[in-house]
């Protein structure tokens, strides 16, 4: 390739047929494989990259010959296999497969229950995302909907990392080539750019490589599923997608649905979201897909058909609203009218109270709780003046904004506080339910604002200190002994009791 644009009828091989790779074989002979199979084994960046029996294959075939271990490029002979007829087939390490058909080399497809630590507090505690979820994340211009969905393929627990840029701007696009190479995986301590893969389509390419562009990506990430890895796959932002997809359809003069996009827009969207999942693989091993993609509303409309359509195959949805982008309130999700339906999961429900703690959804419950009676009487204050409400709804106002700042916001750009481990979470969580639950006293409004602004900072000072590190223990003792102050007598003699 020559210049920044690729001309008209080029093309450049997507594999480097010359470079050798270090090959080591898994199976043996006379084993019976069928596609998907694994027979050998490549180290790739530091990740186990399996060579597998074509996916194009039918039935069973019996493993003829293999290569023996050495140094070979990706169109050696591997390994030769016998079909039922007596037929032989040689196999490379190559693939190909159509990327708009699903990859359906597993046994069953269960619904999936493993929560995905993805270090966002608005996340994991109060939406949690599983391995082989689904969610989107509509926005309007400047929400964050990028820096969130960077913040995730940074944090999230996954092996394998693909983001497709669809429609994206090109110097998005140039943001993830230039940071990921620098930025180090907190999980293994190498590049994050080691296990990121990265499909780079700009709003300025043909509608239909755009259309293909997403497409592509999943199929990458079913290949990789194959091998029994974790894969996590973000798509910014599929309202391009879809607008390719109009496009499309009214060049073919199809009969047009809502805003002009196809007819067919809602099969479309369900088929793509559905590819994603956790599944058995054939050898006994499980791989997963999380699918999370941006869906950019022109003015922020959540009614339009993209984000309907969108609403009813995703199981998590991460609204982010203009109001808290505005405010400097981020992740700017919505904790109103974001969910999670896998917190309705009885699967999900018995691993969470293993794998954290046993009241862990009653406390999720009750900040969600908290945060709606929050915004009632932030309603009620701002029509009747602070005067005009007793100084019980100012504490429970301060309660539910002492549940946003120090759990729902956090800092993407500090070392400390973009990370935050479950085991830290639960902690905090505990702590700031524990605040919310303590009944105050204060003689006036005044009291209650002072009082819980001063709170905050000390709990937010913790969000910033190493986890159990000297600063961290001395601004959560500070913030403990401050509610101990304010405790009326009542609460004042349980937690004395408690103490002693």
């Amino acid at each position: 390739m020559t210049g920044l644009f690729l001309k008209r009828g080029e093309y450049t091989d997507p594999l480097d047929r010359d470079k050798k790779w270090d090959y080591e074989p898994t199976a043996k002979v006379g084993d019976t494989v069928e596609a998907g199979s694994w027979i050998g084994l490549v180290e790739e960046n530091h990740q186990p990259h399996r060579i597998m029996v074509p996916f194009t294959f039918k039935g069973t075939y019996t493993v003829k010959k293999l290569t023996p271990k050495g140094q070979y490029t990706v169109d050696d002979e591997m390994a030769v296999l016998t079909d039922e007829s007596g037929v032989d087939h040689s196999i490379t390490m190559t693939q190909k497969w159509p990327v708009r058909q699903s990859v359906p080399c597993y046994v069953d497809k269960p619904r999936p229950f493993k929560l995905l630590e993805t270090g966002i507090r608005c996340i994991d505690i109060s939406n949690p995302m599983v391995e082989g979820g689904t969610g989107f994340i509509p926005g309007a211009f400047g929400t964050g909907k990028t820096v969130l969905q960077h913040a995730i393929s940074e944090q999230a627990e996954a092996d394998i990392v693909i983001m497709a840029a669809c429609g994206e701007r090109a110097n998005e696009v140039v943001e993830i080539f230039k940071e990921f190479p620098e930025l180090e995986d907190p999980h293994t301590g190498r590049k994050l750019m080691e296990r990121t893969i990265i499909i780079a389509n700009t709003s300025n390419m043909p509608v239909s490589a755009r259309e293909a562009s997403v497409y592509t990506a999943m199929t990458i990430a079913e290949y990789y599923r194959t091998m029994g890895l974790k894969v996590l796959l973000m798509a910014d932002s599929t309202s391009r997608w879809a607008q390719a997809l109009r496009e499309m359809s009214n060049r073919m003069e199809e009969l047009p649905g809502p805003d002009a996009f196809p007819m067919d827009l809602s099969a479309t969207i369900s088929a793509f979201y559905a590819r994603a999942g956790y599944v058995h693989l054939k050898n006994g091993k499980t791989g997963s897909i999380t699918f999370i993609g941006t869906v950019s509303p022109a003015g922020g409309n959540l009614k339009e058909p993209v984000t309907e359509n969108t609403q009813k195959v995703a199981r998590c949805f991460y609204a982010l609203q203009q109001d808290r982008a505005d405010k400097k309130r981020y992740p700017a999700v919505n904790p109103i009218d974001s969910y999670s339906k896998y917190l309705e999961y009885p699967e999900f429900q018995k691993y969470v109270a293993e794998a954290a703690s046993p009241d862990w959804l009653e406390m999720v419950g009750q900040i969600k709780q908290r945060m709606r009676q929050g915004l009632e009487i932030a309603e009620q204050i701002n029509i009747l003046g602070d005067d005009g409400v007793p100084v019980d709804y100012h504490v429970t106002f301060w309660k539910s904004e002492l549940i946003d700042f120090v759990i729902l916001q956090q800092d993407a750009f500090d070392a400390i506080d973009a990370m935050c481990p479950l085991e830290r979470q639960q902690e905090m969580l505990a702590l700031v339910i524990d605040i919310c639950e303590s009944d105050l006293a204060f003689e006036d409004f005044n009291e209650v604002s002072v009082f819980f602004k001063e709170l905050i900072n000390e709990l937010r000072q913790m969000n910033y200190s190493e986890f159990r590190s000297e600063d961290y223990n001395k601004y959560r003792e500070r913030a403990k002994k401050m509610v101990e102050t304010r405790l009326a007598d009542k609460s004042r003699a349980v937690q004395e009791t408690a103490n002693a």
